[in-house]
């Protein structure tokens, strides 16, 4: 019997209700005409692995994983690239011919990928970053901070601990883990300023930090796309700092999983920025 021609993917969460992923590929598979449907699957941490194990029997040629499945899902692969387990986490599985699992993380890619598009003039070179947060999208932003040449992070986390464990793990003299009660003190000589928490995000308190010390001329970057204008991009805003809202790096964290499963590289455009903003009205 012929294999159905249909490509198969989706993305795996629990909950996965929430995610945007099904109309940012939707709108890709549409505007390129590809015979090709992504679906959300809302499984239970405790069914991941066999749920991942079904996949090749069910023709589904790749995932990408959301919360709570990034990190769980890491011992079920059979292969998994060096970005990724730097990170600790993957979010985009590709099932091989061979049905083998291949893992990888585009978080990384999305963080920086959005940041240089949005601020062209902003350079790794002699940089200096601060980071808040510690978690997975501080570690993606870390990775690929490095990985480009940034000069210094100074990583803060209202647990000082989780950042400590953090800075052990890559083990990198530019890394610096700075107090969460002198957040406001370390701007200073900064170039670049990243939320990777989710305080501003709809529901949850602002983030409290005063930008008096950071240069005019630092980007403000919020990884929060919910609301788009978080009260730190609004404070960056008045103040007159170029500012990065956190849609562009789920927009270009999906581009190269797009291309692995569907075979053509896709366009991030104001077009699909628009339909995308549709959907958090």
């Amino acid at each position: 019997m012929k294999k159905d021609l249909k490509i198969k993917a989706g993305v795996v969460g629990w909950p996965v209700s929430h995610s945007l992923s099904p109309r940012l590929h939707g709108y890709w598979l549409d505007k390129y005409n590809i015979p090709g449907e992504y679906l959300p699957y809302a499984v239970k941490p405790e069914a991941l692995g066999e749920f991942l194990k079904s996949l090749a029997k069910k023709e589904i040629t790749g995932l990408n994983l959301t919360v709570p499945h990034k990190e769980i899902a890491l011992p079920f692969l059979d292969e998994i690239d060096e970005v990724a387990q730097r990170i600790g986490a993957v979010n985009v599985i590709t099932v091989q011919k061979d049905g083998r699992l291949f893992g990888r993380n585009t978080d990384g890619i999305g963080f920086l990928t959005n940041l240089k598009t949005s601020v062209p003039t902003w350079s790794s070179n002699g940089a200096a970053a601060v980071i808040i947060g510690a978690g997975g999208a501080a570690r993606a932003a870390i990775v690929s901070l490095l990985d480009d040449g940034i000069s210094e992070i100074r990583l803060i986390n209202r647990t000082r601990g989780r950042a400590e464990k953090l800075a052990e793990i890559y083990n990198d003299p530019r890394i610096r883990v700075c107090d969460w009660q002198d957040r406001s003190k370390n701007m200073g000589g900064a170039t670049l300023l990243v939320n990777t928490t989710s305080l501003g995000m709809k529901g949850q308190p602002p983030l409290d930090i005063d930008l008096s010390e950071l240069p005019l001329m630092a980007v403000v970057y919020d990884i929060v796309y919910n609301p788009l204008e978080t009260p730190l991009l609004k404070q960056a805003k008045m103040r007159g700092n170029p500012y990065v809202d956190g849609l562009g790096m789920l927009l270009y964290q999906a581009a190269p999983a797009f291309q692995a499963w569907f075979g053509r590289t896709p366009e991030v455009e104001p077009g699909l920025r628009y339909y995308i903003l549709e959907a958090l009205r």
